[in-house]
């Protein structure tokens, strides 16, 4: 300590989400000196856990996807106790529900496919081209295609309206938080990738697990909760418990907060306009239906998705008892999202009467994602001037494979100005 309330160290990180907590790993990695500066209780950032009369909570649908390539590089994914959901979707099409399956994943599912009742021969071959062209040995191809909204390159395909709003547009809004399909395709086609190649799958005991498991890593007493950052200024970061100087910042803030930390110094980027959603969770009793199989609904619906969660997860829910998470993108939102007209989609998608089923808690997430407009680059700068960095899911993609890949990218421009080899 140099006085009262102050410290000096290598690197100070603003934020200990998945981005901070990536990029202070790869930095304490290579042996410096790193503080992380978290304003909540607890790490994680928006992917957070509550457990609520033995409920396992997410705050908000999330999914990790095994696919992603950075996450071997820092978790111990077998440490994690993954739980993975049915490989597929069903999708409620003209009222009837119609399966469909990863036939990567199970082999017998491709004839149900072809019996899936939209796009005839000629749509389902045109969507199967699509999805050929997301495959390959790497997603390289993917970062050179020209970007343009994913609802465009659908159209260039091929596909269907049937299919694109039977399957495509329903899947799609879940993922992307937004009906209307102008996000990049460069984005959309990595996640086709992923979820052809790998598996959807939440951690045992919820998804904080993953950044507590990045966390662990860290030397003690590197992360220090309840620290809410107010000014970032030129090698010092003030806090309400301290100030914080060191050679090199790291703003890896959710973007609207970084944007907000940055603007005073100057040539701060727009903030990206956000994508919402609001995630209602319910408590069950087990019924046949029940599966880990993620439900969509072709219609015009209040309901994006939903999912018997601890289907997948048992323990998500205590025994005895089925957890049923329901997420809506906003726009689409009832003033009521636990009402009867959702009651009533809820039971048609589940086939089960929902009427006794117990509201457990609704997570309004307004800011749940950066938008990602086409074009998106898919590689926005880290460094912002001399010691002044910045990472999270808006230097890269709105995911938790963007937000990691951030983290590294910043933690190495940090190690190149420092001198330091990676």
């Amino acid at each position: 300590m140099t006085g009262p309330h102050e410290e000096s160290v290598d690197v100070a990180v603003v934020g200990a989400g998945l981005a901070g907590l990536a990029c202070a790993r790869t930095l304490a990695g290579h042996g410096l000196d790193v503080r992380v500066l978290e304003a909540g209780d607890a790490v994680g950032g928006r992917v957070r856990t509550d457990v609520v009369d033995g409920f396992r909570l997410d705050r908000g649908f999330q999914v990790l996807n095994t696919g992603y390539p950075e996450l071997r590089r820092v978790v111990d994914l077998d440490a994690l106790g993954l739980r993975a959901f049915d490989p597929g979707v069903a999708v409620r099409i003209d009222g009837e529900r119609a399966a469909v399956l990863n036939p990567v994943r199970r082999p017998t599912a491709l004839a149900s496919l072809l019996r899936l009742p939209v796009g005839g021969a000629r749509g389902k071959l045109a969507l199967a081209r699509y999805v050929a062209g997301c495959l390959g040995p790497s997603a390289a191809p993917i970062r050179r295609r020209p970007d343009v909204p994913a609802a465009e390159a659908w159209r260039v395909a091929g596909i269907p309206p049937d299919v694109v709003n039977g399957l495509l547009r329903p899947f799609f809004a879940g993922v992307l938080l937004e009906q209307g399909m102008s996000s990049s395709r460069r984005f959309t086609d990595f996640m086709v990738r992923m979820f052809v190649v790998g598996l959807s799958t939440v951690p045992g005991e919820g998804m904080q697990r993953l950044p507590e498991a990045i966390a662990s890593g860290l030397p003690e007493g590197t992360v220090r909760l309840g620290a809410r950052v107010q000014r970032v200024l030129p090698g010092r970061v003030v806090a309400d418990v301290g100030t914080v100087r060191a050679p090199a910042v790291v703003v890896a803030a959710d973007p609207w907060t970084a944007h907000d930390l940055l603007e005073p110094l100057g040539g701060a980027e727009p903030a990206p306009a956000p994508h919402g959603v609001t995630t209602v969770y319910h408590a069950a009793e087990d019924h046949p239906g029940a599966s880990g199989l993620l439900l969509l609904d072709s219609a015009s619906s209040p309901v994006t998705s939903t999912i018997a969660i601890s289907k997948a997860a048992p323990g998500y829910a205590p025994p005895g008892r089925v957890l049923v998470s329901t997420s809506m993108v906003h726009g689409a939102v009832l003033p009521d999202p636990d009402g009867d007209e959702v009651r009533r989609t809820l039971a048609r998608l589940h086939g089960t009467d929902t009427s006794r089923w117990e509201h457990l808690a609704t997570y309004d997430l307004p800011r749940a994602l950066p938008a990602m407009p086409a074009p998106h680059p898919m590689r926005r700068p880290v460094r912002l001037g001399e010691g002044l960095y910045v990472a999270g899911d808006h230097r890269d993609t709105s995911s938790i494979q963007g937000a990691l890949v951030s983290g590294r990218r910043a933690a190495t421009a940090v190690l190149a100005d420092l001198g330091l080899t990676t």
